[in-house]
This record gives C-alpha cells, structure tokens and sequence, in this order.
C-alpha cells in the first residue's frame, strides 16, 4: 500500500506550527492523519491522571469519543506509558487490546503512537483499518512524524500560555 500523505501531512504541519491552542493541535491531527495513513479511523487521545481521555476522532463509526479509560488498560495507555509505536495486525489476538471496549466497533488492526511534548508522552494519535491491516514502515513514519509535530506544538502552546 503506498501512503498518500503528501497533502495532508503537509498540511498539517503548517497547521501544527501555527497551532495556537491545544484544540487547535487536536483539530490539525483529526483532519489530517486518517487521509495521511488511509485508515478508516483515527482517535486523539490525551493523558490525564492515569487516564486515557478520547478527546476527538474522525471514524467511518463512532469509537471512544468523550469516554476515559484506565491508562493500564486500554493500547493508548499502552503506549503512552511505555513511550513507544505499537502496531497490531489482529486486535482480537493481542492481549493488551480491551476485547470488549473493541468488539462493538468496526476496528480489526490499529497504529497507536504516542504524543510527547517537552519530551514526556502526553497524548496519542491512533489510527484504525477495518480489515486485518499490517501498518507499513511509511504509515508509521508519517503517524510518527504527525505525533512529533503535535507534541512540539503542545509544547510551544504550554510555553506560550505559561509566559502570559
């Protein structure tokens, strides 16, 4: 699968680089990282207080939007806690996935990649395929490259909010 994510990566970098707010960081990677990685879904997640908060997606179904979950017990909080790229081909296979926070949904293989910014994972972006999907070497460069770009701006947001 070759990743069409010339556009919309693009474009949101520059989004990204002139994010003002933390929602403005959100509504960059909703709009761009779905088309960016050809997934069917994509969630924003954000750490707060041990638990993982599904701030917003952009899904061909509802997922999690607006609903917190331990961050020991779900695959954002996963990756978040352990600070790395987690890639599943089969949800329904690997043991850190919540089966029954999965089963009512489309999602059969995800992406997740955390969010980091001042260096310290924060958040995450995670993308979803319908099918089973393993994610390429160039999709999670770009998801990658999309969670560093947020996780500077987060970053550059707080400073900026601190300063004021």
């Amino acid at each position: 699968m070759r990743v069409n994510s010339v556009i919309p990566v693009d474009w949101a970098l520059d989004m990204l680089s002139h994010a003002e707010t933390p929602e403005d960081v959100q509504t960059a990677l909703r709009c761009s990282a779905r088309a960016a990685v050809q997934a069917q879904g994509v969630t924003i997640v954000q750490l707060e207080h041990g638990e993982c908060h599904y701030l917003d997606e952009d899904a061909m179904s509802p997922l999690w939007k607006g609903q917190r979950f331990p961050a020991t017990s779900c695959i954002s909080g996963w990756a978040m806690l352990h600070d790395q790229t987690v890639a599943i081909a089969d949800i329904r296979t690997d043991d850190r996935i919540p089966q029954a926070a999965y089963r009512p949904t489309f999602v059969r293989s995800l992406l997740m990649v955390p969010i980091r910014a001042a260096g310290v994972p924060v958040g995450a972006v995670g993308a979803y395929w319908a099918d089973r999907h393993r994610a390429t070497a160039d999709e999670t460069a770009v998801l990658e490259r999309l969670a560093a770009a947020a996780g500077r701006a987060l970053t550059r947001v707080a400073a900026g909010s601190a300063a004021n």
